[in-house]
């Protein structure tokens, strides 16, 4: 695990996030798709820019495949005064993403509260729509530790988690994740009804470019 940016201390009961941005991308034809751009951005700076915006004291970013190039975008980030960003490396990124999950879990300091869990690949999320599911959050009934965005019948992300169901994953054996977890804990999980589809659109074939292409939003890859 490496250093990027330390500006903040670790402050007890902060929100924290893990960004997973370890996998091969082999439906986009082993292209680093959180490297595509919008608006002269690489995706997972704008989703790491986003998090800090909407609250998010610490982002631990777990690397896997193609982790020089991603890790080289991170490094030429604007500063965001008061965020810690830590980069963790999957040594088997070709494992599930379960193993990558617990990977950055395991590197949140203790004293942590909230955690959210983000993808690298989605272009539509705004620092508003991280707000207002956290917003979400602090209106859960007693009992709840995992929320989950949906619409359309489409599960979205970033999921939240409580500190215990974050050590409950963390520590989970390789193969059980989010999705065993939940099966087994349906009474501590909230999928909340969100009221659009930006939490669950992502990135994950060229077709995808070409829809949010004729939606109005242009994705394009760095050069070479």
């Amino acid at each position: 695990m490496s250093l990027l940016h330390d500006t903040a201390d670790h402050q007890p009961g902060a929100v924290r996030a893990v960004l997973l941005a370890a996998g091969s991308a082999s439906r986009m034809g082993l292209r680093p798709k959180c490297l595509l751009e919008r608006d002269g951005t690489p995706l997972v700076v704008r989703l790491i820019q986003q998090l800090h915006q909407a609250g998010v004291a610490h982002v631990v970013v777990v690397l896997g495949h193609y982790a020089d190039r991603i890790g080289a975008a991170l490094d030429a980030m604007p500063e965001c005064p008061g965020l810690q960003l830590h980069r963790v490396l999957n040594p088997d990124p070709h494992a599930p993403q379960d193993a990558s999950l617990r990977l950055g879990l395991a590197a949140l300091p203790q004293g942590t509260d909230t955690v959210l869990v983000q993808l690298a690949d989605q272009p539509l999320l705004t620092s508003d729509d991280v707000g207002a599911l956290l917003s979400v959050w602090a209106q859960r009934a007693p009992g709840v530790g995992f929320l989950q965005p949906v619409h359309a019948g489409q599960p979205g992300h970033p999921v939240v988690l409580s500190w215990p169901v974050a050590q409950a994953l963390r520590d989970a054996p390789p193969g059980q994740g989010g999705r065993q977890w939940q099966q087994a804990n349906p009474e501590q999980v909230w999928r909340w009804q969100a009221p659009h589809e930006r939490f669950s659109s992502d990135v994950d074939r060229p077709e995808d470019i070409e829809r949010l292409a004729r939606a109005g939003v242009t994705l394009r890859w760095p050069p070479q």
